[in-house]
């Protein structure tokens, strides 16, 4: 897995630890696979408010890249 610098520098910006990523990616609640050739790994954080981040992999570059990773909003007041 490649996590680019634009990548780190998303995460401190959101205030997303490294280890809310590796959480993620490692024991999701849900995995979507999209069309487009990314992978989101969607995975909720009690801690944060029972907010749920979703990570996003291009899985067609070797190594899969991460590409964004972000507190989905939309995902507040449904359940995954």
């Amino acid at each position: 897995m490649e996590f680019t610098k634009h990548f780190n520098q998303m995460l401190e910006e959101r205030t997303i630890y490294r280890e809310w990523v590796e959480k993620a990616l490692q024991s999701p609640d849900n995995i979507e696979d999209h069309e487009d050739g990314t992978r989101h790994f969607i995975k909720q954080f009690p801690e944060y408010e029972n907010r749920w981040l979703r990570v996003v992999i291009n899985v067609r570059t070797k190594p899969n890249r991460a590409i964004p990773a972000f507190f989905d909003r939309r995902l507040r007041k449904t359940k995954v």
